[in-house]
């Protein structure tokens, strides 16, 4: 998502980035280019208007035209924009009721019931949170097993009636929740192919009748500018709190999440950036800014990293480093645990100047990591404490084992050395920086 928005967007950057002063004149082609890229990112051209004038504006007032480096002002001028754009600061969900009420609303294909899954995985490992799950989809029966299915992946419980009243199966469900402990109630509501009036009567019953404390709209973010036609006809008939794009991992043009905020005054809560069910994040409209203007987003990434990492294997080898004892059972925890983090290319996308460096575009086989997983396993307990063992015989043991060549193995090993060296230089203080 707003990769194609990125690139355009950093080609205008370095173009005004040569100027010693920024005129009316000089600005007029990056703006107009800047104009091009956020139309052709399907960003609504009311918001484009809107946005280029403010820009324009800002970047010939009286800071800018005294500024010894004008180019970079703009940059942040830009930024700004982008950040106030996309709903300036982020929007908490609602999590002091005891228990609070979360009521999903969507049309159906939109990837509500499976947000609802994510957002209860969420709930529970960031903030402590026991969630249950009510399926008021009595509608289609394969939305209730959907929902099932997703609870017992989860080990998160779901409660269901069958073809009760929703209402009512809402109001039997937060009993139950009381009853026994749950502190957060998602409910995920029946979706249509497009809004009508029986499912606007039955949305608007269930929160009449339990005043939920958020009402999060899921929203396809492949449906493009039509987004902002779903959020007004739910939101005229509803209060929602909140919209979740999903699919931002997709093939979309990002400019529904750069048009939403601006147009319907609905902050965006979540985005959905993959299919797994850990594939949700809270929307951060600085951190989406700088994604954008391809600086990076180191904060979601060490997020992410503090989420997945066992903070006892790291302190584990961190001791064994300290030790020198730093081992191929050390170097295979590494690897497991980077592969917690999800795709690697979309972490290698996150560190600011990636695109700079060619590693947008960086392409990792998740089956290398498993090859390297089988050789490590291939060796004996003693090989892997200590991998100076390794003469030839053994190599050729450890390929055949792993169904892998010996120059993998040897490559293997290579790899280990070199993070070895590089590992106690980190510890002595005196890593070189390849830049």
């Amino acid at each position: 998502m707003f990769e194609s928005l990125g690139d355009r967007l950093e080609r205008a950057i370095n173009k005004i980035k040569g100027y010693g002063k920024i005129t009316e004149e000089n600005i007029s082609e990056v703006i107009r280019e800047i104009r091009l890229a956020l139309l052709e990112a399907d960003v609504n051209y009311v918001v484009v208007k809107e946005f280029i004038n403010s820009v324009k504006e800002k970047a010939l007032g009286e800071e800018v035209s005294k500024s010894l480096k004008p180019g970079e002002l703009f940059v942040k001028i830009l930024k700004d924009e982008l950040v106030e754009l996309l709903g300036g600061e982020k929007k908490d969900l609602y999590t002091s009721g005891n228990p609070s009420i979360l009521m999903m609303v969507g049309l159906q294909g939109s990837g509500k019931t499976t947000t609802i899954g994510k957002l209860s995985l969420l709930l529970r490992k960031k903030y402590n949170k026991k969630p249950l799950l009510v399926a008021c989809d009595v509608y289609r029966p394969a939305a209730i097993e959907q929902l099932k299915q997703i609870g017992r992946e989860l080990n998160i419980e779901v409660y269901e009636e069958g073809n009760k009243n929703p209402v009512e199966i809402v109001n039997n469900a937060i009993k139950y929740a009381k009853e026994n402990s749950f502190n957060y109630i998602l409910i995920d509501t029946a979706g249509r192919l497009h809004i009508d009036e029986e499912l606007m009567m039955e949305l608007e019953n269930i929160n009449n009748s339990v005043s939920p404390n958020e009402i999060l709209l899921v929203v396809d973010s492949m449906t493009g500018q039509d987004a902002i036609n779903v959020i007004t006809g739910f939101s005229e008939r509803l209060n929602i709190t909140g919209a979740v794009l999903t699919k931002l991992d997709g093939d979309t043009r990002g400019g529904a999440a750069l048009s939403i905020r601006h147009l319907t005054n609905i902050p965006i809560k979540f985005i959905g950036v993959s299919e797994k069910m850990d594939g949700l994040e809270e929307f951060y409209p600085d951190r989406m800014a700088t994604r954008i203007l391809g600086m990076g987003d180191l904060m979601s990434m060490i997020e992410k990293a503090e989420s997945v990492i066992d903070k006892d294997e790291a302190l584990k080898t961190a001791k064994n480093l300290e030790k020198g004892k730093f081992d191929l059972d050390d170097f295979l925890t590494q690897f497991k645990q980077i592969k917690k983090l999800g795709p690697l290319e979309n972490i290698i996308k996150m560190l600011p100047g990636a695109k700079k460096m060619g590693l947008n575009n960086v392409k990792i086989n998740p089956k290398d990591i498993a090859h390297i997983e089988a050789i490590i396993l291939s060796m004996t307990p003693y090989e892997r404490k200590h991998p100076e063992t390794l003469k030839a015989s053994r190599k050729i043991r450890i390929a055949k084992g792993s169904g892998r060549s010996v120059e993998e193995v040897n490559r293997l090993l290579k790899q280990f050395d070199q993070m070895k060296v590089m590992m106690k230089q980190l510890k002595n203080g005196n890593l070189k920086m390849p830049f």
